[in-house]
């Protein structure tokens, strides 16, 4: 009797030599694989052992739906970022600032270094130097203004009187009726109104606080800032990829001198104008002269509209001597305006910070525009950053392709 045995080996046997040759060969082939499956579960079992939690499986299948999550959350997350740094752009500007004068006062306390101080000891007197010309501003500055409103309080009444029996005020009401009008405003006047005065003026107050809060806060960031430039700026460095650092740091410390040199340059304009305006309002015979020099020295910091902020203190004092004094005063300062706006200014920026005129003028255009006094006062080394940024960088990649 056959067995299944007996037929396989009489098909064997029937079989022409080449399949006989690829049945061996497939044999062979499903053998070694059964040789090699033991190593590879042995291998996958001892990398499964390295963690606690086994062995991790094959990743998803990217679908349609992932690409559409994954970008909803990106927009999301970008949307949450924009309304924190909305949230958060007062001390955000704060910080800015706060680190912009401590480049800008760097170089003098890097001066003082050279000379053998300790960088704690130049800190302490550049910031007691600084409190020191304030301090002056302070006391040249408050003195008069207590005096003269003092003043104007005693001779208030005499004011309104002399004020009422002018001729050309009694012409004035009869034609227009302004005594009548002042008079309705004021019986009109109810409790909402005062309440809606009073919000306000609580309202000026609370920016007035916040606005010293500010400037506080500034301050001790410039002083922690100056503490410890070195250590931020190397540590800084340090989070650039080794092969780039080098480059980047001679980029970096150039752009470190060019806001120094702004600043030195912007101190050295705005004493010109205190200078300038001090000698002026000497020959003018206009009051309290060295007290407006300082106001005129400190607005003068702010770039384009500075000089024309200090014009309209110091004519306004000039008017308190006569008319024509005033008038002086106001030709003195649109002349000195335009020579500082298109003269003066950009070419203390194009000796200091390297940086053209038209580019210096276009840049605090439109830093102006974008975030007022704050862009002005950054515009010009924002722009020498990216000039140096693009001719190093920017310029030789281009060639290069």
């Amino acid at each position: 009797m056959s067995t299944p045995r007996d037929f396989e080996d009489a098909a064997g046997s029937q079989m022409p030599q080449a399949d006989r040759d690829g049945v061996d060969d497939s044999e062979e082939r499903a053998a070694d694989v059964k040789s090699d499956a033991p190593e590879h579960t042995e291998a996958s079992d001892s990398s499964a052992g390295d963690s606690p939690f086994g062995r991790s499986g094959r990743p998803f299948t990217k679908t349609p739906f992932h690409y559409g999550l994954f970008g909803g959350l990106g927009l999301i997350t970008a949307y949450l970022i924009f309304l924190g740094l909305e949230t958060a752009l007062d001390l955000i500007i704060v910080i800015v600032v706060g680190a912009f004068l401590a480049i800008g006062l760097n170089p003098i306390v890097a001066k003082l270094e050279r000379w053998g101080m300790r960088r704690g000891f130049a800190v302490a007197t550049v910031c007691l130097g600084a409190a020191l010309v304030l301090c002056g501003g302070i006391v040249a500055i408050v003195p008069p203004i207590v005096t003269e409103s003092e003043a104007f309080i005693e001779a208030a009444p005499d004011l309104v009187t002399q004020l009422s029996s002018q001729q050309w005020l009694v012409n004035l009401d009869r034609h227009l009726g302004l005594l009548d009008k002042a008079s309705q405003a004021v019986g009109a006047l109810d409790v909402e109104a005062v309440f809606n005065a009073a919000g306000g003026i609580a309202s000026v107050l609370g920016m007035a606080v916040g606005t010293v809060f500010n400037g506080i806060m500034i301050l001790l960031l410039t002083v922690y800032f100056l503490v410890s430039f070195n250590r931020l700026k190397a540590g800084f460095y340090r989070l650039l990829p080794s092969s780039r650092r080098d480059r980047a740091q001679a980029l970096g410390d150039e752009i470190l001198a060019k806001v120094g040199g702004y600043t030195v340059g912007a101190l050295g304009i705005g004493a010109i104008a205190g200078c300038t305006s001090f000698v002026f309002m000497l020959f003018a015979g206009v009051p309290y002269a060295y007290a407006l020099a300082f106001v005129v020295a400190i607005l003068d910091l702010i770039p384009q509209v500075g000089a024309t902020l200090g014009a309209v203190v110091v004519t306004l004092v000039g008017l308190t001597v006569s008319v024509w004094v005033a008038l002086a005063c106001a030709i003195f300062f649109i002349i000195y305006q335009q020579l500082e706006n298109w003269l003066i200014y950009p070419w203390v920026m194009r000796k200091s910070v390297k940086v053209s005129d038209l580019a210096a003028i276009l840049a605090i255009l439109v830093g102006a525009g974008l975030m007022g006094i704050v862009g002005a006062l950054l515009a010009v080394p924002t722009i020498a950053a990216i000039q140096l940024l693009i001719r190093e960088v920017y310029i030789p990649r281009q060639d290069a392709t």
